[in-house]
């Protein structure tokens, strides 16, 4: 039985992009339509029903805004955020998500000829369940198998371990257009293991973007014009401008941004002292993280044998210097931030592959690769002391999955009928700062005395999928069980219908 073949994708905030592995047992990205390795993750809603997405769509940007479609990665998971075209009509995330899939898709079957159906999706490591699933859901949306979501940073780190064939404790930092993780791994002899990983998904080079947007627009107003964010085109224009000048900034020491707006031309100087004063606070909170996740793994910078910076945001001269002042060590070179996590996903694509050929016994070697992942985030119940409601820990962040941890809880008065079973994720006690994944009402035993021990189990597989279940200690019967329901994304129903529609639109 042949083995259909499987491709990576990088579904970045701001640029995507796809691999593959070659038959020479090396993984290389895939050249797109428009003969580039790096797609813009852009979507321009055109008239006539016309989808634009990649270069394209990111040109358009700044003369029809209200068109296109920018930095969804952000939002994905989001029940209640919808991009609103011209013509009114709405698209959830994971819609525009899909359409960005679908042309990558696209894009490897004319370079490739052959069609493509399985993928390996890259998610940042701190990405929550709502947005882990919201990603599974775009791939099915574009007509995608997902055979797996894998953590951007253990991607990096897999492109560069099989190349290198690099063993010991590696340190990931990974600041992407939209998000920022860091991991901390150990590799040996093909075996990937996350220690530990924490992030912030709002995190990235659009926020640097953003400080010196305001600084160019506050220079702006200061010589007699206009404040630039008050209309979508001039706001267009100057990101644009703002973000080419971020790049200049990683080679020269000096760029000028030129800006016509109410028909005066306006030329603001900036120096890459200026812009790296002014993103300090930025580049601190990487920092603080950075040094929390080396702590969370129970090491020290001693103890790293390799830093990988991956993610186009890290070619930011500030971003290296602080890296080398807080580790003492070197970067390592020859890797591209930019391809590295699709690379490392076409690798786990085709491992996927090798495992279903070992079945058939055409075992190879990158069968024998393993990828031993951790919850970036704590689940948990919340459960009642003192007539206080709180957040309750079950599984621990960090936790090696797939993962099964248990805890007794009690019943707060004599013969309770029912219990409420709240699947929690996040650290703290504080209900306002953790997330309800879902609750199922649970009947109790009729006659239970107060504080009578329920125990909870709760497992969560390779794949995200939380499972929980409630047993009675005290009479040793099972209670029930369930897996979430996940309200924040969509249901089976919404993605078809969200598949049907999308499989009439044509992408460009």
């Amino acid at each position: 039985m042949a083995v259909s073949k499987a491709v990576g994708i990088d579904l970045g905030t701001t640029y995507s992009s796809v691999a593959i592995m070659r038959p020479e047992g090396r993984p290389s990205t895939i050249i797109n339509r428009e003969g580039e390795t790096l797609t813009p993750s852009v979507v321009l809603f055109a008239e006539d029903d016309q989808v634009l997405v990649g270069s394209t769509a990111r040109r358009a940007a700044a003369t029809m805004p209200a068109d296109c479609a920018q930095f969804v990665k952000r939002h994905m998971g989001d029940p209640h955020w919808r991009f609103i075209d011209s013509r009114g009509r709405e698209y959830r995330a994971e819609e525009v998500s899909a359409l960005v899939l679908r042309r990558l898709a696209e894009d490897a079957e004319l370079a490739l000829g052959e069609p493509i159906r399985d993928v390996v999706i890259t998610v940042p490591a701190y990405f929550d369940d709502a947005r882990r699933k919201a990603t599974l859901d775009a791939g099915e949306i574009a007509g995608l198998r997902v055979l797996r979501l894998i953590n951007e940073p253990t991607a990096a780190a897999i492109a560069y371990g099989l190349d290198t064939l690099a063993s010991g404790n590696v340190f990931v930092y990974d600041l992407g257009g939209g998000t920022f993780d860091v991991t901390v791994m150990r590799v040996r002899g093909g075996e990937f293991e996350v220690i530990a990983t924490d992030g912030d998904r709002n995190l990235g080079g659009f926020d640097f973007d953003n400080a010196l947007m305001r600084y160019v627009a506050d220079q702006v107003i200061e010589q007699g014009g206009p404040d630039l964010h008050d209309v979508l085109v001039l706001e267009a224009d100057l990101r644009d401008k703002c973000e080419l000048a971020k790049r200049q900034l990683t080679t020269v020491d000096q760029a000028s941004i030129f800006i016509t707006a109410a028909d005066q031309n306006f030329r603001i100087q900036v120096t890459r002292a200026q812009f790296e004063e002014m993103t300090r606070p930025l580049l601190d909170r990487t920092e603080v993280t950075a040094t929390g996740v080396l702590d969370d793994a129970g090491l020290t910078w001693s103890d790293i044998d390799h830093v990988l910076l991956v993610g186009g945001s890290t070619r930011m001269r500030m971003v290296r210097e602080m890296i080398q002042r807080i580790s003492g060590k070197q970067p390592v070179t020859g890797i591209n931030p930019d391809e590295s996590v699709a690379l490392g996903a076409a690798v786990v694509a085709e491992a996927t592959a090798a495992e279903a050929a070992e079945s058939t016994g055409a075992a190879t070697a990158l069968s024998r690769i393993a990828v031993r992942d951790v919850t970036s985030q704590s689940l948990g119940i919340i459960a009642v002391d003192k007539e206080v409601r709180q957040n309750t820990i079950v599984i621990p962040r960090n936790t090696r999955i797939p993962a099964k941890h248990e805890r007794t809880y009690y019943t707060v008065e004599y013969d309770q009928r029912a219990v409420e079973v709240e699947v929690t994720e996040g650290d703290d006690e504080d209900l306002a700062y953790v997330t309800v994944l879902g609750s199922r009402p649970i009947p109790l035993t009729p006659g239970l005395p107060r504080n009578a021990p329920l125990k909870v189990t709760m497992s969560y597989d390779i794949d995200g999928v939380i499972h929980v279940e409630l047993f009675d200690v005290t009479n040793r019967t099972p209670l029930g069980e369930f897996e979430l329901d996940r309200p924040y994304n969509l249901d089976r129903a919404e993605v078809e219908k969200a598949r049907t529609e999308l499989a009439t639109r044509e992408v460009q």
